[in-house]
């Protein structure tokens, strides 16, 4: 059997993504807009910022991904850490969900020859293969922060993401029973 590396690393890193985003909308599902722009102190960023540059990222990294450099002119990185009069709930969102559709847009079709190209970030070459693993873990990392954000700010009231507490082994029963075994 020939397996088609390529193909299989593309439809893993657009798989990430998208567990990446489908994990942080979850999160973000259940807090309130009170607490998407709540902070924990004055040095942490709140669920809003966080999205706020993760679409700053996406836009700049990802509008003509392999023709231009992937820090973009008019990104104006600094300020994607500032809540100004309009940011609301909706114009995040509407950014947040451009961001990622521009991630998808960009990746999604991607050939196997394109990832034997370089790239640019910040002037430095990258693979496309790297590029694409270094917002993997980018977006990783952010959503990560959502999710503990979110889980601290609905406390009991959380919804878990995951596998709930104390209840791994009737998961696994049943994923084993699934799985025919």
């Amino acid at each position: 059997m020939t397996v088609d590396f390529i193909t299989v690393y593309l439809a893993d890193a657009i798989r990430q993504f998208r567990a990446s985003k489908k994990q942080a909308d979850k999160a973000i599902a259940q807090v309130s807009e009170e607490e998407l722009f709540r902070t924990i102190d004055s040095e942490n960023n709140s669920i809003a910022l966080i999205m706020k540059h993760m679409a700053g990222n996406m836009r700049s990294r990802w509008r003509d991904f392999l023709t231009s450099d992937g820090e973009k002119p008019d990104r104006h990185r600094d300020t994607e850490f500032e809540i100004d009069d309009a940011d609301t709930k909706d114009t995040i969102m509407q950014r947040w969900e451009a961001g990622w559709q521009l991630v998808f847009d960009a990746v999604e079709p991607l050939t196997p020859d394109d990832l034997t190209r370089t790239v640019l970030i910040r002037d430095e070459p990258h693979s496309v293969i790297e590029a694409i693993n270094r917002q993997i873990a980018h977006y990783a990392l952010h959503a990560g922060q959502i999710i503990m954000l979110a889980k601290h700010f609905r406390q009991s009231d959380w919804k878990t993401l995951s596998v709930p507490r104390g209840q791994s082994e009737e998961f696994n029963a049943k994923m084993r029973k699934r799985a025919g075994k």
